[in-house]
């Protein structure tokens, strides 16, 4: 099983970047964080890289749902969304599957929760084009 759910789309990376929140938005989600890798990189180690973005993206009635089953399912909080650049206006978008990960922590409280943050996050992939 894949631990990610991902889409490939033909805009600008930064276009691509309004795209996702927006649809994470459509769907619930909050961006809490924002990782920029290429500037990290450069800045801490003087390497070039690629715009590759990380997004913390939270849904808060499902987070709390999550976090009164299971009091240390915040350690796998917020739901992580990649956008990274493969080649000019050829931006990947990668999100994990809570499905996969939820399966190394033995609750079953969690698996209803897990199906229903990957519906959603399945639908923000595709409403990306």
């Amino acid at each position: 099983m894949a631990y990610y759910i991902s889409r490939t789309v033909n805009h600008s990376f930064e276009e691509t970047i309004e795209l996702v929140t927006e649809a994470l938005s459509a769907e619930g989600f909050g961006v809490l964080t924002e990782i920029d890798v290429k500037a990290t990189m450069k800045k801490k180690l003087d390497v070039d890289f690629r715009n590759y973005r990380i997004l913390g993206a939270c849904n808060p009635p499902f987070a709390l749902k999550a976090l009164e089953a299971e009091d240390k399912i915040g350690t796998m909080l917020p739901c992580n969304v990649v956008v990274q650049e493969r080649a000019e206006n050829e931006i990947e978008v990668a999100a994990v599957d809570p499905v996969s990960s939820m399966q190394a922590v033995d609750n079953d409280e969690l698996a209803p929760i897990a199906i229903e943050i990957r519906s959603r996050l399945e639908r923000v992939m595709n409403s990306l084009s």
